[in-house]
């Protein structure tokens, strides 16, 4: 059997297999255990059916660093923040990508301030803790589910709420290209895992990996959490439920942006996200 071995090393000298992969057309694999703050070297080198292997030294060698990952709990509520890096990307979408609308001009944002994301929906349990009520209409789903049947004036009191519970002024909605810039989590396809391959409720593999959709969901709604998250550890980002941004809802422009807010006036706010119906939630931002 073909196959491959991945070697381990901090000093380029001292090599340990990490891993044996026996097939060669896998295309991922998780390497666990490893430190923060702490620079390590991998190379991947095939073995034949006798397994066969070549020298390390002879092999393509890759060089990362693994670095602690910041993150801020609500203790009292439950809510994870994870921090997500300033940064460049290209908002919006190609014009041959599948089932793309024609106001998903793609072009360039910077955002040069870091934030704090939520890594879930709003749940209706966090909801109940800072309102004292719950306006969702699936509330058999429980406390983990996402609140919904919430307007966007309703989020903006829960954050006024919220921020005098937590004695601060951070928490608010993120924008739309904050919100976007999360969810694309570095890549550039469609889906943070990868490109679209069917519309509308058809069954798509990498969407039904990833999010609760008009194809998998059953129309209704899920417990947060439940579907992979994507590479900065946030879920949801493609279902469950449509989530409110701060903007005011327009057009893109064309042109590269830094650190946008939206149209500065309008009738309607972002949504973002989607799900099979109309269940309208949030996700929170920390600074």
């Amino acid at each position: 059997m073909k196959g491959y071995y991945i070697f381990q090393s901090t000093d380029q000298e001292d090599w340990k297999v990490a891993s044996i992969i026996p097939h060669p057309d896998q295309t991922t694999h998780l390497i666990s255990d490893l430190g923060q703050n702490t620079e390590y070297y991998f190379c991947v080198t095939a073995y034949d059916k006798l397994q066969a292997q070549s020298d390390p030294s002879n092999s393509v060698m890759i060089k990362t660093e693994i670095v602690p990952v910041k993150e801020q709990i609500i203790k009292s509520l439950g809510m994870t923040f994870v921090y997500i890096s300033q940064g460049s990307f290209m908002m919006g979408s190609p014009t041959d990508e599948l089932g793309r609308w024609d106001n998903e001009i793609q072009h360039q944002v910077t955002l040069t301030k870091g934030y704090f994301m939520q890594t879930t929906e709003v749940t209706q349990g966090q909801w109940k803790a800072v309102m004292g009520s719950n306006p969702s209409y699936f509330q058999n789903c429980g406390n983990d589910c996402p609140v919904e049947q919430v307007s966007w004036n309703d989020v903006q009191e829960f954050i006024e709420l919220l921020n005098q519970k937590e004695s601060t002024n951070k928490y608010r909605l993120p924008t739309e290209a904050e919100w976007e810039y999360a969810a694309r989590a570095g890549s550039s396809s469609a889906f943070a895992n990868g490109n679209i391959s069917e519309k509308y409720c058809d069954y798509d593999p990498n969407l039904d990996a990833m999010g609760w959709y008009c194809g998998n969901a059953e129309r209704k709604t899920h417990l947060v959490a439940q579907k992979q998250p994507n590479a900065w550890g946030l879920y949801d980002m493609h279902g469950n439920v449509w989530e409110w941004c701060h903007d005011w809802y327009g057009s893109y422009p064309d042109i590269s942006v830094t650190d946008p807010g939206g149209a500065s006036s309008g009738s309607t706010r972002v949504l973002r996200s989607s799900c099979g119906y109309s269940q309208f939630s949030l996700t929170m931002v920390g600074e």
